[in-house]
């Protein structure tokens, strides 16, 4: 694998990362949302990662194929379970029994999973820096 490759490789996984932080917050901000457009309860939302052939921007240059492997996002899965029921009759969104459909959003699970996204994003940076010193080191050899 080449410097280069290496760099994408490194940006793909922030991309990922990025869409993923993206899907948590929305579940965050919409923990307690009963009432979309489509009607019912907000539905918690999964990024899922696929690892993928990364084709390098500098390949065309240099008349050869540089690949490596990095990592996309494959799908978004949306939660299909049941809503959480509570107890509330005064609300808007109450049903003949009094209950209102709420979301599976766990707050403190999701805030955990976007420190983990961060710490993720923040591990990718640190490897492009990497590369991009090596590559600097490399052209300082030249002078």
């Amino acid at each position: 694998m080449s410097l280069f490759s290496a760099i994408s490789v490194g940006a793909s996984g922030m991309a990922a990362q990025r869409a993923r932080a993206e899907l948590l917050v929305e579940n965050l901000a919409n923990a307690e949302t009963t009432r979309t457009p489509g009607g019912g309860p907000y539905r918690r939302k999964d990024a899922v990662f696929e690892s993928s052939d990364i084709s390098s921007p500098f390949a065309s240059i240099f008349d050869t194929q540089i690949r490596g492997t990095g990592v996309a996002v494959s799908g978004i899965v949306t939660d299909a379970s049941d809503p959480e029921r509570r107890y509330m009759p005064g609300h808007p969104d109450a049903d003949a029994d009094g209950y209102v459909a709420f979301p599976h959003v766990n707050p403190a699970e999701d805030m955990v999973d976007l420190m983990s996204a961060a710490r993720g994003y923040e591990a990718n940076v640190a490897a492009i820096s990497a590369v991009k010193d090596m590559i600097q080191r490399s052209l300082d050899l030249l002078h």
